[in-house]
């Protein structure tokens, strides 16, 4: 019975570790914006943050369109912003962007 519940105890655990690790970051959204956006747009992670609120953010991922709005915000990106190479970044890029969006009260530190 006791290796049973070991058994299950660390099975729960391994479980809770791959969700924590497949789920998109806030923070790893800071540092793709930090070394992959924000030469392209020419400012700085707050200010892009700060253009939508978080509805409008939910909103603009909701029906798709976030890399359609990156483009908007920064077009010397538009083509990269498109790209096959640039689609895994976008659940973190919106949860960065979200988390810090005009509404939210919180101030990114890039």
């Amino acid at each position: 019975m006791r290796k049973l519940l070991t058994l299950l105890a660390a099975g729960f655990f391994m479980m809770s570790l791959t969700a924590v690790t497949a789920s998109a970051d806030v923070e790893r959204g800071q540092k793709i914006y930090q070394k992959k956006v924000k030469k392209l747009c020419g400012f700085n992670g707050a200010k892009f943050a700060a253009k939508h609120s978080q509805d409008e953010w939910e909103e603009i991922k909701d029906s798709g369109k976030f890399a359609d709005e990156m483009g908007k915000l920064c077009p010397k990106g538009a083509k990269y912003f498109h790209s096959d190479k640039f689609k895994k970044y976008i659940d973190d890029l919106y949860d960065f962007a979200y988390e810090y969006a005009n509404d939210s009260g919180n101030v990114p530190s890039c």
